[in-house]
């Protein structure tokens, strides 16, 4: 579940210390961070150690290529997030696995190899993981579209004189459908925590960008809620729908052919969508054009939740740790 997407142009003031601008997601009991080179995600295990999973950003040239293309960027990055960040999932719900159900019957030198060989990953166990995670975002967003348009065709008809209601309806439905969703995994105590971490995540950012030194104490002074996290992201993807497709050019004459033209322009949707998200970074401090981003503010009432000292001090620790590297590897490369 990917939560902050990374604007690597945003226009947002930072402090000459910020001026780069990270994002991350969060984990079951810990913080992923993508820096420039590298992607580490720390995860607090049951005996209060903390573990670290690096692995190198590598990106072929042709997609860094499409990541300028406008339009096209929004749903190259979106992908890619989803695959690196299934990875980076699968190694948290690994480590909490095994802190839950240990096998106590397994030798030492069993679970020693085990772990050597969790550290290092095959290309085929990474390359699955990637794939499943991609398909994972295409099929749960394909769910969120095509059901709200089937329930208004269903219920409502096909208005050909108002369509625009029409789909404002459906616009409606799926926010009620999301929000439904969004509460009832909420109260389940393990994604309750896990977005406890996603506000720390936020916070520990928050806090990057305003420049002050990353302790629990000063972290935690800052807002769980961020302009860039992909929860905003999930609102103007809805908003953004409904525009298009009440465009007169897109009109459908069954149920079908709604479901159709929907898929097909779910890319135009969350292209248009990206660029809206990466708009509203831009303006959020400007008094009247920071309004734009409220309604994923909003969302994210739902989607984080306060986190404690110790969640903080996790995220703190995978940031820092992605810093260290991302600047040893630059400095690397520029030598």
């Amino acid at each position: 579940m990917q939560f902050l997407i990374l604007l690597k142009d945003g226009d947002s003031p930072l402090s000459q210390d910020a001026r780069n601008i990270y994002g991350g997601q969060a984990v079951i009991e810990g913080v992923m961070f993508a820096g420039k080179h590298v992607n580490v995600t720390a995860v607090r295990r049951k005996n209060d150690e903390i573990v670290f999973y690096e692995v190198p950003r590598t990106t072929k040239p042709w997609i860094q290529k499409l990541k300028k293309i406008p339009l096209l960027r929004g749903i190259v990055g979106i992908l890619e997030s989803s695959a690196k960040g299934s990875q980076h999932l699968n190694f948290s719900m690994e480590a909490y696995a095994e802190d839950e159900y240990p096998d106590e019957n397994a030798k030492e030198e069993e679970a020693e190899k085990k772990k050597e060989e969790k550290s290092g990953w095959s290309l085929s166990m990474i390359v699955g993981v990637a794939v499943a995670g991609v398909l994972s975002f295409i099929f749960g967003k394909l769910v969120f579209t095509v059901v709200p348009a089937a329930i208004t065709e269903l219920i409502f008809g096909h208005d050909k004189v108002n369509i625009v209601v029409n789909n404002l309806i459906e616009g409606l439905i799926k926010i009620t459908f999301l929000l439904s969703y969004l509460y009832i995994i909420s109260l389940t105590p393990l994604i309750k925590r896990l977005f406890q971490y996603h506000g720390a995540e936020h916070k520990v950012i928050s806090a990057y960008e305003g420049g002050v030194d990353l302790t629990v104490k000063n972290v935690q002074r800052f807002t769980r809620l961020h302009y860039r996290c992909g929860s905003s992201f999930i609102v103007f993807s809805v908003i953004v729908g409904v525009v298009i497709y009440s465009l007169p050019i897109f009109t459908w004459d069954s149920m079908w052919e709604r479901i159709y033209l929907r898929v097909l322009l779910l890319p135009v949707v969350l292209g248009v969508s990206y660029e809206t998200l990466r708009f509203t970074n831009a303006m959020r401090d400007m008094p009247l054009l920071r309004s734009l981003g409220y309604p994923g503010l909003w969302l994210q009432k739902l989607t984080t939740k306060e986190p404690t000292d110790e969640q903080v001090a996790v995220s703190i620790a995978s940031f820092k740790r992605m810093l260290e590297i991302d600047r040893q590897m630059g400095m690397g490369k520029s030598a």
